[in-house]
């Protein structure tokens, strides 16, 4: 079979190789290039002509990191790479999924045209906010899910009681499958946003007292949800508050808020870079070894299904 090689973005470097250490390989040679105004130029280092490409890059903010992936793309589409796969494990823009009101963008689908007519021959991502999102592609989407990582994790807590809790109604279909993965009862919480990041009212459905509750989230933005979440648990008599969330952008003030907060501890996985010093609670589990596996499973072209824990 022809080769493959595995390239990173300037911001995903540090996910990018662990990857290519688990592949038993180095990551590609590539140069980005600065200019005073902001521009920049990517350029590979090495020949591609005839590879099987695996571009590293989540397009967490800022734009930069989208505008560099698209940039990575049509280099190696000009450098007569054979395939182009984009590998993007916090796939950014992906709330603005619908047109929930009039005359708004649906980013989501944006720039999943930006990405096909850039050349990807196939999409490689995580816990996408919404799964009808793969439809928003006509290429190959391999959507994986951190489950893959996080339930063994949770198993090793080995926690009596445990209930599953969604912080919102939206949520229920993510963790009622961990719900039903571990035999415990699922728990919702009905939230009433006033704006964006903003929760006004929140009210819990299901029982909760005396339970060690995990909270089920694809993303924590602010963390006004989880942690409000968190706290009505506890005053529902909840034993222990555990948050789980694939992917940790963590705008200010999130850390602040989860150190107040009745949280034991946050899950999330390394999709996004995170400095937990700023924030104790929070226990970072990495993909590297998940990603690895599934670029080997693409390239040999075997099923990635096994992957699947829930």
């Amino acid at each position: 079979m022809s080769q493959f090689k595995v390239f990173s973005g300037s911001k995903s470097r540090y996910v990018a190789s662990e990857i290519a250490h688990d592949l038993g390989m180095e990551l590609g040679k590539m140069n980005i290039m600065h200019f005073a105004d902001g521009e920049f130029e990517v350029s590979y280092e090495e020949s591609v002509r005839g590879a099987n490409v695996y571009l590293i890059q989540s397009t967490f903010p800022n734009t930069d990191n989208l505008m560099e992936l698209l940039l990575m793309i049509d280099a190696a589409k000009r450098a007569s790479a054979k395939s182009i796969a984009a590998v993007i494990p916090y796939f950014g823009w992906a709330r603005q999924d619908r047109k929930d009101k009039p005359r708004v963008s649906i980013a989501a689908k944006l720039v999943a045209d930006l990405l096909s007519a850039a050349g990807i021959d196939c999409l490689i991502t995580m816990d996408l906010h919404a799964d009808q999102i793969q439809g928003f592609f006509d290429v190959p989407v391999n959507h994986l899910y951190a489950s893959s990582v996080f339930i063994p994790y949770i198993k090793s807590l080995h926690l009596p009681d445990m209930v599953i809790a969604s912080p919102d109604v939206g949520g229920a279909k993510r963790a009622n499958g961990y719900a039903k993965y571990f035999d415990a009862p699922l728990v919702l919480c009905h939230k009433v946003r006033a704006k964006a990041n903003v929760v006004d009212t929140m009210t819990v459905i299901g029982d909760v007292k005396d339970k060690n509750v995990i909270l089920v989230d694809d993303m924590i933005d602010t963390a006004g949800t989880i942690c409000k979440a968190a706290n009505l648990m506890r005053d529902n008599g909840a034993k222990s508050v555990r948050a789980l969330a694939s992917h940790a952008i963590m705008s200010n003030p999130a850390s602040e808020r989860i150190m107040k907060s009745a949280l034991d501890e946050v899950i999330v996985s390394n999709s996004i870079p995170f400095d937990t010093s700023n924030c104790p609670k929070v226990s970072v589990i990495s993909i590297a070894s998940l990603f690895a596996d599934t670029i080997q499973r693409v390239h040999d072209n075997r099923s990635i299904s096994t992957q699947y824990l829930l």
